[in-house]
């Protein structure tokens, strides 16, 4: 098992309600390393039938979203971790602002950020021709300017000790089907290698992490068919995997690892 040195050290994981999501599992994931985990999720409302709940696909994923961080939250009770849950709004500055304030307030400092909550239209909207303003302006609100005002809050409470990880996707250079949540993706993309040039000075790292094909609640048995086949290693991306790369790249042995893109997609978009 390898030692991180995360032992104490406070990190804020956005959009992490999901049981299944990468945000849940990577708040579990710091926890075994022993460090003190902020959840900071917003839930979203969309329909789904509660009878095929049971099963993956998007009813499951959507009613995931729609609830509040009780299941993720008993996981981390089991596990006796230090944890703060917060519902709130990344979108907006002055949600983002109190976020910080109360972890400053519980624990005094903050060392790791990543900024894992995304926006993306579901209802196929997201094409260039039945594109709306809304999708374009929910969308960035969340992915981008989100992004943008926590980390530029992180920052304002710089220690000895900043990582900085944000999660796009590995098909953020082209995603038809999906453009503006392509578009945001490929954008905090470009943000991160930015905000590592201006940041270095301190110390800090700014990573991104760009999963591929993730299992985390959405995708079911008759889209997992046709996504396998595109996948090099030849099987889903679990969301594990992704909490993994996080912890490596929130560690002391990724000190000199800045800028990059990494992809986590068993060789999927490459």
């Amino acid at each position: 098992m390898v030692d991180y040195g995360l032992k104490n050290r406070v990190v804020i994981i956005t959009g992490a309600n999901n049981p299944q999501g990468i945000g849940a599992t990577t708040a579990l994931a710091f926890a075994r390393e022993e460090a003190k985990i902020v959840l900071v999720y917003k839930r979203i409302f969309r329909q789904f039938d509660k009878n095929k709940t049971d099963n993956n696909g998007a009813d499951r994923y959507f009613k995931a979203n729609a609830e509040n961080a009780d299941i993720v939250e008993s996981k981390l009770k089991e596990m006796k971790a230090d944890y703060l849950v917060l519902e709130s709004d990344i979108s907006n500055e002055e949600d983002v602002s109190k976020i910080y304030s109360k972890v400053m307030e519980q624990y005094g400092k903050i060392d790791v950020l990543v900024n894992n909550a995304a926006d993306c239209d579901m209802d196929g909207f997201d094409t260039i021709e039945k594109i709306t303003q809304k999708v374009v302006d929910d969308t960035f609100a969340v992915n981008v300017r989100g992004s943008i005002l926590m980390i530029k809050e992180f920052i304002k409470y710089r220690n000895n000790y900043g990582r900085i990880i944000n999660i796009s996707t590995d098909s953020a250079q082209i995603f038809a089907g999906q453009i503006t949540y392509g578009a945001s993706k490929s954008a905090l993309e470009a943000l991160t290698r930015s905000i590592a040039l201006e940041v270095g000075k301190y110390g800090f790292t700014v990573n991104c992490v760009a999963p591929g094909p993730t299992q985390t609640g959405w995708i079911d048995e008759e889209l997992e068919k046709t996504v396998v086949p595109l996948i090099p290693i030849g099987k889903l991306i679990l969301p594990q995997d992704i909490a993994e790369t996080i912890l490596f790249l929130a560690s002391e042995q990724a000190k000199m690892i800045t800028g990059q893109v990494i992809k986590v997609s068993g060789g999927h978009a490459i």
